[in-house]
């Protein structure tokens, strides 16, 4: 614990450092507040299964969601690679997967006084996503975006690992974002997919890094289970890749001569 504060404390002080960038990373994830504004407009004129005030409170929390789970790892971890500088990493007794996980965790508290403003600023632009939350949707809904936090960081993570061997794993992520974009709930919620489509989005990891929690805040019905089950399946099934990817990894880095 002494070990997480401390690398808390320090990741902190750094983000802090950087603020008009945190600032400007924050408005770099206002897609889904452009988007509001398409499918509410398309709602007052369309036949959808959401009203023009349900889509506005869904993408105000997509926003919100994508804020607290946005991830980089892999870009950090190939550049460590590449310019030898995982070497040094390995010299202390902590796990790299630790220690670019603070500095995530501490990036998200940095970029909060942001969010919030932002949020304000949407509250007065869209009134009709005004709303009161329900404790027990919007409590499980802020577990779920940890979960979904940790999940996408994870999958993340296990791609980084691949720069042992192709040292381009940011090449494997931007594939990855494509169908995390289009199936994640971020374009558009899963209630307005063709069935087929939604039923094959659900067996991936997608919808639940973004779409499950960001209906959960918004009030929307949304079935926990057996999207729960799926989602922690997943986690299980990046967790072992990391474990060995990484093992396969120190071997064939030591055998390059670091």
């Amino acid at each position: 614990m002494r070990k997480a504060w401390a690398l808390l404390g320090v990741y902190l002080a750094y983000m802090l450092e950087y603020r008009a960038e945190l600032f400007l990373w924050a408005l770099a994830g206002a897609l889904p507040l452009i988007l509001l504004g398409v499918w509410t407009e398309a709602a007052r004129h369309g036949d959808f299964p959401l009203g023009p005030g349900e889509f506005a409170r869904y993408f105000l929390m997509v926003f919100l969601v994508r804020q607290a789970t946005v991830v980089w790892v892999v870009w950090e971890f190939e550049r460590d690679v590449v310019e030898g500088r995982l070497s040094f990493r390995l010299l202390r007794p902590l796990d790299p997967f630790f220690d670019h996980l603070a500095a995530h965790v501490a990036e998200r508290l940095a970029r909060l006084p942001f969010v919030v403003l932002l949020t304000l600023l949407f509250f007065l632009l869209f009134p009709e996503a005004r709303f009161q939350p329900e404790p027990l949707s919007f409590l499980l809904g802020l577990l779920l975006t940890a979960l979904a936090f940790l999940l996408r960081y994870l999958m993340q993570y296990a791609v980084a690992l691949l720069t042992f061997f192709s040292e381009r794993a940011t090449a494997v992520e931007e594939v990855f974002f494509l169908l995390y974009l289009f199936l994640s709930g971020t374009i558009a919620p899963l209630e307005v997919f063709p069935e087929p489509l939604r039923t094959l989005a659900l067996l991936t990891p997608f919808p639940y890094l973004v779409y499950l929690p960001a209906a959960l805040l918004a009030g929307q019905e949304v079935r926990l289970f057996p999207g729960l089950w799926v989602m922690l399946l997943w986690g299980v099934f990046f967790f072992l890749l990391w474990r060995l990817l990484w093992r396969l990894g120190l071997r064939h880095y030591a055998g390059h001569g670091a």
